[in-house]
């Protein structure tokens, strides 16, 4: 047998922990010395604890972990919990990540300030064009709130273009206005190209205005890198006497499967100040 303190180092585990644990019933000691009060405890018992930290580390509840090692949860059961705690750490990992590129998209744009390229923008007239859109609702016009809700919609646009025989005839244009609840919310357009006549339904097909003059430049890479590209255009708008006059849209000329090689227009709609 060993005494708590060797079990602990055997483990990898605090002796608090070891009596955390059996003050919570999940594992007791294998022998309690009746006059000195010093708990003992067999090798076996490492599995019984090898269980319970795995768990935990899992993200379970004690209870949870309690009826796991105790086998009070089934084989089906144990399953289906190890299965949704998987999709869990499955869902964080992806929100750290898109939460680490808009970290590392807003570290470029302010290693960016001060070096505005005035090349890279052009003023332009954008013709009007006709499209069939699908359009939702972003919580706000952040990166990390737009992807989850316009690729759906792409996705479903598409499929809904294919149904109807449909076939794009140029890029996706994607635009955005603010959402009539107001709040900071977002209507997204979900937009591509077509030469259909227009229509109302479960996709809409109607022509999309003109601009009289847009500052327009390009952005290579992943929309959701996009924020130093847009800061760019915003503060050569600024310091060219422009105003901005409406949230820019975004012209999909390459969509590769890699999203790092995508290439897409901003068109910002401005007037002179």
């Amino acid at each position: 047998m060993f005494t708590i303190g060797d079990f602990a180092r055997h483990g990898r585990v605090s002796v608090r922990m070891l009596r955390h644990y059996d003050a919570t019933g999940l594992l007791h000691p294998a022998h309690v010395d009746p006059s000195s009060g010093y708990r003992h405890y067999t090798a076996a018992q490492l599995a019984r604890l090898n269980r319970i930290i795995a768990l935990k580390d899992l993200g379970f509840t004690l209870q949870q972990v309690r009826d796991i090692v105790d086998e009070k949860a089934g084989v089906e059961e144990l399953r289906g919990m190890l299965r949704l705690r998987r999709a869990e750490l499955e869902s964080a990992v992806a929100a750290a990540e898109a939460r680490l590129v808009q970290v590392e998209a807003r570290l470029r744009a302010i290693e960016s300030e001060g070096h505005m390229p005035t090349d890279d923008v052009v003023i332009k007239h954008v013709p009007a064009v006709r499209v069939a859109e699908l359009a939702a609702t972003a919580a706000s016009f952040q990166p990390e709130d737009i992807s989850p809700v316009i690729g759906p919609l792409y996705d479903e646009l598409f499929r809904q273009l294919e149904a109807a025989g449909i076939t794009p005839t140029g890029p996706g244009v994607a635009y955005y206005e603010d959402a009539p609840e107001g709040g900071g919310r977002i209507t997204v357009h979900a937009a591509v190209q077509v030469s259909a006549p227009l229509r109302d339904g479960v996709f809409r097909v109607l022509d999309l205005p003109a601009l009289d003059e847009a500052a327009t430049i390009v952005h290579r890479g992943s929309m959701d890198t996009v924020l130093p590209t847009a800061q760019t255009l915003a503060r050569w708008i600024d310091a060219g006497g422009y105003r901005s006059t409406g949230y820019p849209r975004e012209i999909n000329l390459e969509c590769p499967e890699d999203r790092d090689d995508w290439v897409t227009e901003l068109q910002a709609p401005v007037t002179r100040v």
